[in-house]
This record gives structure tokens, sequence and C-alpha cells, in this order.
């Protein structure tokens, strides 16, 4: 009888593993890592002189086409990536898995640290839940955003990496946005497809509705992404996402990702010279 509950325990982290596993998977396409590019999103609202024309001109006055607001994004994107130098901030990832062959949960508080051009450093706090969750999940996450950001150009939000429609405009925390359907022109782990929506005034992705382009295997049914940013003196910063994987045979994986509040390099050395 031990013997037999010893092995239905063994095949039981077996399916364990191999399911967390799928789930890790189907999860790396997450925005954290998806927008290593962007430098955590945080986007300078001063569009350059270049990309928007004078307020009251009549190019001001005519509809934008899709070309011309994507032509703005990616100017925004240019600009950001000169002003911003550094940042870091403490994140909160949380990931539950309900199904077979059983539900747990596990959580990690992480201090994020990016350095221009192109590092970032993970450093875990503390970790709480299911170890096999931490390991299998939200490290491989950490690691697949890491290896991202040495590589900004492959996940960057331009025409060389997706294909862009516009379908719509909404209104977003009561500010005007264009809705672009985007489509990846390749079937990368770290590029998706789905809708963003683009700040009308400062040309900034403030909402984003997406699945992964690529599915990591045959027993993830799908993986949807929503992920929101929020305005924050000058900048558009990530605020929070939330993940939703399912697997065929039955389960959910649910990631939440709270971005704490950042400090940029000016912030930071600004306080490391306060008198103590």
């Amino acid at each position: 009888m031990q013997r037999h509950d010893e092995g239905r325990l063994s095949n039981q982290a077996h399916s364990s593993r191999w399911i967390l596993g799928l789930l890790g998977a189907g999860l790396l396409a997450c925005p954290g890592s998806m927008h290593a590019a962007q430098k955590d999103n945080a986007t300078m609202t001063n569009p350059s002189e270049a990309a928007a024309p004078a307020a009251g001109s009549d190019a001001a006055a005519r509809p934008l086409t899709v070309t011309q607001i994507v032509d703005r994004l990616a100017a925004q994107d240019k600009r950001r990536a000169e002003e911003l130098k550094g940042y870091s901030e403490e994140r909160h990832y949380t990931v539950t898995y309900h199904g077979f062959p059983m539900t747990m949960t596990a959580s990690l508080v992480v201090e994020a640290t990016y350095d221009a051009p192109a590092t970032k450093h993970f450093q875990i706090l503390s970790e709480t839940g299911s170890k096999l969750l931490a390991d299998k999940v939200l490290k491989r996450l950490l690691a697949t955003e890491e290896e991202a950001a040495q590589d900004p150009q492959k996940t960057a939000l331009t025409p060389a990496n997706y294909e862009f429609a516009l379908v719509d405009e909404d209104t977003v925390n009561g500010r005007r946005c264009y809705v672009l359907q985007v489509t990846p022109r390749s079937d990368s782990k770290l590029l998706y497809r789905g809708k963003i929506w683009v700040d009308a005034e400062d040309y900034a992705v403030a909402e984003i509705e997406a699945q992964p382009a690529q599915n990591p295997s045959f027993w993830i049914r799908k993986t949807l992404i929503h992920h929101e940013y929020a305005k924050v003196g000058p900048f558009w910063l990530a605020e929070k996402n939330e993940s939703r994987t399912e697997v065929r045979m039955g389960g959910t994986a649910v990631l939440s990702i709270d971005y704490g509040k950042p400090k940029t390099e000016a912030a930071r050395t600004e306080s490391a010279s306060l008198p103590r």
C-alpha cells in the first residue's frame, strides 16, 4: 500500500513538472519580456518635432493614417531610449495554477534594475509558495526578460517586427486612443498578436490585449494577455499585467505582475545625495 502511494505521488510530481513546464513556456510572452525593448515602457510625453505637426496647422487637423501613428510611436521609442538611462523598481509576481493534478500558487518579490543601453537584472528578494511553480514559470520568465533586453530591436513595436492596422478609436482612463491591430511578422516567442491602444496625445502604448505569436505546445489551448500602463509625471509606465494560460487536458494558470513605483536614474542619484 505504501509503495502504491509512493508511485502515485511520483506520477503526480512528474505530471506537475510536465504541465508546469508547458505553462512556463506559454507565459514567456507576457509583456514583461515582450517589451524589454521599450525599457519598461517608459515613454516621454513630448513628441519629437519631426513626429508631430505644429498645433493649428492643416496637417494637425487631418485624421492620421496608421503609418503616421506608428511613425510617431517609433519616434517616441527612440526619444525614450535616449532619455532613460536607468531605473529600479520592486515588482510582485504571482502565478496560480488550478487543475490536474492539484492547485498551487507561487510568488516572487523582485528588484528589477535596468541600465542603458541593454542590460536588465533581477534580484529575488523573497519567494513563497510552490518551488516547482516558481522555478518552472516565474524564474523562467525573469530569464527570458533578461535575454530579450539584450537585443531590444527584436521585440520593438516597429514595422520590422509587426504589421499594423488602424481598427478603431477608444477612450482609456478618459484619454482618447487609437486602437491598432498588430500582427507579428515572425513566430518569435517574444512577439504577440492582438490589439494595442495608443494614446492620441502622447503616442504611447496605454493598453494591450494579445496572444503570443507562437503557441509553445499543442497542449496549450491559448494564452491571453492583458497589460496596462499609467501616466506618471512625464512618463508612461507599466502598471499591471495579467496573463491566463489554458491547458487542453484541463487546468488554468493565471500570472499577475504588479510593477512597483519605478525610480529613474535621476531620481536614484538625487535620493543617494540626500543627507542622512
